[in-house]
């Protein structure tokens, strides 16, 4: 289906990290676009891509990408 948007944290990520997205994109081998579209949710990774992403910064997919939105960091969590 067309028109689902994958949630990230590459941009979280990439700024813990101190990296740009002309590095991150020189290391998956895409155009650093690819990496401002996918931070914002314009284009959503094939899972190769995904896998990568997570393989670069050491991480599981799930930390990365969800379906969900994320919560926002400092929002106060929620218990039931």
């Amino acid at each position: 289906m067309s028109g689902e948007t994958i949630h990230n944290r590459i941009a979280m990520l990439r700024a813990e990290r101190g990296i740009s997205r002309r590095d991150l994109a020189d290391a998956l081998g895409v155009h650093y676009q690819t990496i401002g579209y996918l931070e914002r949710g314009e284009y959503s990774p094939s899972l190769h891509l995904a896998l990568r992403i997570a393989e670069y910064f050491e991480v599981t997919v799930e930390v990365i990408f969800s379906t969900t939105p994320f919560p926002r960091l400092g929002a106060p969590e929620r218990t039931a």
